[in-house]
């Protein structure tokens, strides 16, 4: 008997869709609930510096020894900040990728309702109707494109034209500050009256004989030192470098002591000689030993070396303190860094140098141009590497060493404004530097400002407060990817 499998039953297979996998791309105006979170969002962020503003303002009341002055300048600060957040997140960003920093975090969009366009910054910024705000996802699939950057050689030099003129006018506006505010406070009448006709009275003497001098060293000071990182990192291709990279401030620390240990000197009138002596030497031995062997300096040598020497002049610094106490206390007063308890004599002496070293950095950024491509590149352009790198350094040892020698080893200054430059100008040294030299005053005068309101009737000086709130700028700059390599 034979057995026959049974016959199997037909099956039939469903057809597959042609949409297997998808996305259920929603339609329509986003969902009211999320426009509002966004639009709270977007409020929050403008908001935050009104309310520390307030908060601060509020506590500079008469009572606790704040004066008109005071207030004016800390509120005009907060209005300003909230305004320029306004201009970004709601005009710029929105008006260009149709996202502000709200709409982005939820995952929506605000088009033009009639073509899905974006709005652009002027119609972004201004009351909008015809405007829809949609998910994310329904701007995609309908083929939402945002603005183009414009790229062209006269856009670009428009807004960099636009941007130092900004920066110049708030470095006017840091400056008048830095006059207004200080231990005493001042209404507007007196300092009007000191300025403009003085006739010896008290305010009269601390505005001209204390806040301008102190202004005026702190301005060129802060100016010096952003040219001078400018310059420190194009030349070493080392996004991390300062001043203290190239020994500059060690070799000014060892003088400074040894006057104080040698000679007995004590104001920083007597020992800035020795401050810039100390700089211009440790740059020399820098050079020199980066030069060793083929006879040119790279700036992998240039970082060595002056890690290495810095290192050796620092541990030859803690030697001589330790052995001797005035030395210590008077290498306490300098190192801290401060534009404080100079006369202005002090500015007298180092404004040479500086100017000196502030027009040759603004004459040699086109050959760091050129550098900044490798030196393989820049010889076969036919750029002088030696030459260049001397100037460069020249330039940057009249700076740093002149800025040093006046208020001592201020940081963060050289090493975080550089970055902010070129995150507005690009890589182009003939802008970087300018702008990092305002960028620098504004900074310097600004922790200055903080530094006679917080502790008062005390002070904090500039090396504290730039040490307080570069750090943490300073963290989120060196978190971002693109700034690992110049």
């Amino acid at each position: 008997m034979t057995l026959t499998p049974a016959p199997r039953a037909a099956t039939t297979r469903a057809p597959r869709s042609e949409t297997y996998g998808a996305l259920d791309v929603p339609r329509g105006p986003a969902p009211l609930r999320g426009r509002l979170a966004a639009d709270a969002l977007d409020l929050a962020i403008v908001a935050i510096p009104l309310l520390i503003g307030w908060v601060v303002v509020d506590s500079l009341r008469d009572a606790n020894g704040g004066g008109q002055m005071d207030r004016v300048v800390f509120g005009a600060v907060a209005l300003t900040a909230s305004l320029a957040l306004l201009v970004w997140n709601r005009g710029m960003r929105e008006g260009r990728t149709g996202q502000s920093l709200g709409k982005d975090w939820l995952g929506l969009l605000t088009r033009d309702a009639v073509t899905g366009a974006p709005l652009g910054t002027r119609r972004a910024l201004l009351p909008r109707t015809g405007i829809e705000v949609v998910r994310e996802r329904t701007a995609a699939a309908e083929g939402f494109t945002p603005l183009p950057a414009d790229t062209s050689l006269a856009a670009m030099r428009r807004r960099r034209l636009v941007g130092l003129a900004a920066l110049t006018m708030l470095l006017a506006a840091a400056v008048l500050a830095s006059i207004a505010v200080g231990a005493r406070p001042m209404d507007f009448a007196e300092i009007f009256h000191a300025l403009v006709t003085p006739t010896g009275t008290d305010t009269d003497l601390v505005v001209r004989t204390l806040r301008v001098p102190r202004t005026a060293l702190g301005l060129v000071v802060g100016i010096a030192l952003g040219v001078a990182g400018a310059l420190i990192q194009g030349h070493t291709r080392n996004p991390l470098a300062d001043a203290g990279l190239l020994g500059l401030n060690a070799g000014a620390a060892l003088f400074v002591v040894l006057s104080i240990y040698l000679f007995g000197l004590a104001g920083p009138s007597e020992y800035l000689w020795f401050a810039f002596a100390g700089s211009l030497a440790a740059s020399v031995v820098v050079f020199g030993i980066s030069s060793v062997g083929n006879g040119r300096s790279s700036p992998l040598s240039l970082a060595l070396a002056g890690a290495a020497v810095a290192m050796f002049l620092g541990a030859m610094t803690q030697t001589v303190i330790l052995l001797d106490q005035t030395s210590l206390d008077g290498y306490r007063f300098w190192v801290v860094g401060s534009v404080a308890g100079r006369g202005p004599e002090v500015l007298w002496q180092v404004l040479p140098f500086l100017v000196l070293g502030v027009v040759i950095a603004i004459a040699s950024t086109p050959s760091l141009n050129v550098l900044s491509l490798g030196d393989e590149v820049a010889r076969g352009l036919g750029t002088n590497i030696l030459l260049s790198r001397t100037v460069g350094i020249v330039a940057i040892t009249l700076l740093t060493g002149a800025a040093t020698a006046a208020c001592g080893p201020i940081a963060f200054v050289g090493l975080v404004v550089p970055h902010v430059a070129r995150s507005i100008t690009g890589p182009d040294y003939r802008w970087l530097v300018p702008y990092a030299g305002l960028l620098g005053g504004i900074m310097i005068l600004l922790a200055d400002v903080i530094g006679r309101v917080v502790v008062r009737p005390g002070e904090l000086q500039v090396g504290i407060v730039l040490a307080l709130m570069g750090a943490p700028f300073f963290v989120a700059l060196v978190r971002r990817r693109k700034l690992v390599s110049l």
